[in-house]
């Protein structure tokens, strides 16, 4: 089945409700964004969690030593990079990496080949505000990326296109943030319920 997380998680009650829904992971901004956490809140959220569900935290060309001190204080479990931070940078985190790459054309696809060391997510160019955009990228460039191997699909996702999206990238997972929210920071359970209806739909017709 496709991966499911949801992104920009900023208080209990969507963890929770996003958890009942079957989402495979939570994702915790910290980094400047609308849905900015702090670590206090985030490690209050995260006690409350159940241990099957990816605790990811999202970066932005973020000092080092400060993403092992806030994983470790918040109790993550993955750290996805959306900033310029290099393969040597990612080897150094004692976690799981999700490396996020913006994709303008097939050329952005040569970055991949830079982070054996991490998992892909392929998200909408200019992402570096860490998400939330709103915006999608050319699907036909990540069939192009399928060939040599496989990612997490972002970038404008949303109830009414996530079945088309999944339907047509087969991507291992999909990364939804402004896509299912009323305001920036606040989610609409509806529209979270809606999106994982779509996706486990999708993965249903599979062939």
């Amino acid at each position: 089945m496709t991966f499911i997380k949801i992104c920009g998680i900023t208080n209990i009650d969507d963890a929770l409700e996003a958890v009942s829904l079957g989402v495979d992971a939570l994702g915790f901004i910290f980094a400047p964004s609308p849905r900015r956490v702090h670590d206090s809140a985030a490690r209050e959220i995260i006690r409350h969690l159940p241990f099957s569900v990816w605790k990811v935290g999202v970066f932005v060309n973020e000092e080092l030593k400060q993403v092992r001190r806030i994983a470790e204080d918040c109790g993550l479990d993955t750290v996805q990079l959306h900033g310029q931070e290099p393969p040597e940078y990612c080897r150094q985190i004692p976690l799981w990496v999700i490396k996020a790459i913006g994709v303008k054309d097939v050329g952005s696809l040569k970055e991949m080949e830079r982070y054996s060391c991490a998992s892909i997510l392929l998200d909408a160019p200019g992402t570096d505000r860490a998400g939330g955009t709103g915006k999608t990228f050319c699907w036909e460039v990540a069939l192009e990326a399928r060939k040599e191997r496989n990612f997490i699909l972002s970038g404008g996702l949303n109830p009414m296109n996530v079945y088309q999206a999944v339907q047509k990238v087969r991507p291992i997972g999909v990364d939804v943030c402004s896509g299912v929210e009323k305001i920036p920071g606040k989610k609409d359970g509806s529209q979270m319920k809606q999106f994982v209806k779509e996706v486990r739909r999708a993965d249903e017709s599979a062939p």
